[in-house]
C-alpha cells in the first residue's frame, strides 16, 4: 500500500473499521470523498480553468441557447413569409403577362 495515496489508505482503513454496520455508511463515503476533493489541487485546477475560460468566453460575442433559439423561429417565421411573398410575386406578375 506505500504507492498508494495518503487518501486511499485513509479510505480504505476507513472501510475495514466498524462503520460498516452504520446506516449512514455511504452518507458518510460520499462526505469524505467530498472534502478530499475540495482540498485537493484538482479542485484548485478546476477553479482556474473555469476562471480562465469564462473570461475567454466574455471575449467572445456569443449568444446563450435560448437566444439562438428565438432567432431561429424569427428566422423560419421570415423565411415562411419570404416565400409567401415569392409566390404573391410570381401570380400577380403571371396576371400581367395575361391580355
Amino acid at each position: 500500500m506505500s504507492g498508494l495515496p495518503v487518501s486511499v489508505i485513509i479510505f480504505l482503513i476507513y472501510l475495514e473499521g466498524p462503520i460498516m454496520n452504520k446506516p449512514n455508511f455511504f452518507d458518510d463515503i460520499q462526505a469524505k470523498i467530498n472534502q478530499a476533493i475540495e482540498n485537493s489541487p484538482a479542485k484548485d485546477i478546476e477553479k482556474n480553468v473555469k476562471a480562465m475560460l469564462g473570461q475567454g468566453f466574455s471575449k467572445l460575442d456569443l449568444v446563450t441557447r435560448e437566444e439562438f433559439d428565438v432567432q431561429a423561429q424569427v428566422l423560419a417565421s421570415t423565411r415562411a413569409k419570404l416565400e409567401a411573398l415569392e409566390a404573391r410575386v410570381t401570380e400577380l406578375e403571371a396576371q400581367l403577362k395575361r391580355p
